[in-house]
C-alpha cells in the first residue's frame, strides 16, 4: 500500500479541451486572414457605398465636425455585413472558413474541432461583434478589447468565447 500525504493539495485530471482536435491557429495567421477578409469586403462594399452617396456624406460630415447620421451609419454597416456574407457565406457554411482563413489554411471549429453550424457562426460570432462595433466610442473600445483577448493562452477572442468557437489549423 502506498503512502499518501494527507497534507498534499487535492489532485485532479485536467483536460485540455482547447484545440483537442487540432492545433490552434497562430495569431499571425488569424491577423493575416482578417486583413485579407477586410480588404476583400472593402473591394465589394466601397463601390456600393460610394454609388449610394454615403461616402460623400461621411466626408462632408467629417469636414464640418459633425458625426455621420445614425441612418447612414446603419446603412453602411448593413451593406458591409451583406458584402461579408456574400463573399464568405458559402465557405463559412461548408467548412467554417472565410476566404482569408482558407488562404492561410485555418478554420473556425467548435471546442471539439467539429464544424460549427452556419446559424451559430453568424448569430453568435459575427452579428454581436458587428452590432457593438457601430456604437460610437464604446464600439471602438470593445473592438480593441475583443482583439486583445487573442493574447490569452487559448488565443480566443471575445467573439470566440460568446460562440464557443476556436480557430485551428487545417493542416
Amino acid at each position: 500500500m502506498s503512502e499518501q500525504n494527507i497534507y498534499q493539495t487535492p489532485q485532479s485530471a485536467v483536460m485540455n479541451d482547447i484545440a483537442s482536435a487540432g492545433q490552434l491557429a497562430s495569431r499571425w495567421a488569424r491577423l493575416g486572414a482578417a486583413l485579407i477578409d477586410g480588404f476583400l469586403v472593402a473591394i465589394i462594399a466601397l463601390p456600393i457605398i460610394m454609388a449610394l452617396g454615403l461616402f460623400e456624406t461621411a466626408m462632408a460630415a467629417a469636414q464640418t465636425g459633425e458625426g455621420m447620421s445614425m441612418q447612414y451609419t446603419i446603412i453602411s454597416g448593413v451593406l458591409s455585413m451583406a458584402a461579408f456574407l456574400f463573399l464568405n457565406g458559402y465557405l463559412l457554411a461548408k467548412s467554417g472558413q472565410t476566404v482569408g482563413k482558407k488562404l492561410v489554411s485555418i478554420r473556425i471549429a467548435d471546442m471539439d474541432g467539429d464544424k460549427v453550424p452556419f446559424s451559430k457562426l453568424v448569430g453568435l460570432r459575427y452579428i454581436p461583434y458587428w452590432g457593438f462595433s457601430y456604437i460610437p466610442i464604446v464600439g471602438g473600445l470593445l473592438g480593441l478589447i475583443n482583439v486583445l483577448f487573442i493574447f490569452r493562452s487559448d488565443k480566443r477572442c471575445i467573439h470566440d468565447l460568446i460562440a464557443g468557437t476556436q480557430v485551428i489549423n487545417c493542416r
